[in-house]
């Protein structure tokens, strides 16, 4: 009986943990679709509340932008995007700090399309998830 009790308790425990995992990889894919879409929109209001004060933001070009880079990129319309997919996209727990892994194809225009591989970094603090990294790789295709 003991056995049979042990093995309830470690079955509970594994499926809390899978649905708290699956609840995190929720809210991470969910900024991740906040992120897209502020990035389409140049909504620098709302990439603010996402993106971590020490943010490091790579281009697939080698550019290194802080945060107050990229708010000014998108408040000053320097920022052109007009559609942005995921693919392959994995996540991934590190404690409190999540990695979203995946090809990223991003649409300047209908003919300039940016191919890429890129890693999103994000940490949770007391004021929540916050992208704190992103790291792009450009493709041939």
């Amino acid at each position: 009986m003991k056995h049979f009790l042990c093995i309830l308790a470690t079955a509970a425990f594994l499926s809390a943990s899978a649905t708290a995992a699956t609840k995190e990889e929720s809210e991470i894919l969910a900024l991740m679709d906040t992120y897209k879409d502020a990035m389409i929109h140049n909504n620098a209001p709302a990439m603010e509340k996402i993106l971590s004060p020490d943010l490091a933001y790579v281009h697939s070009a080698g550019m290194l932008e802080s945060k107050a880079d990229v708010l000014k990129g998108l408040s000053t319309g320097k920022n052109v995007v007009e559609r942005i997919d995921f693919s392959e996209t994995t996540v991934r727990f590190y404690g409190n700090t999540a990695l979203v892994r995946g090809r990223v194809d991003l649409w300047h225009s209908k003919t300039n399309i940016v191919h890429m591989n890129v890693l999103h970094v994000w940490v949770k603090g007391s004021d929540g998830w916050k992208m704190v990294s992103r790291q792009a790789t450009k493709l041939d295709k």
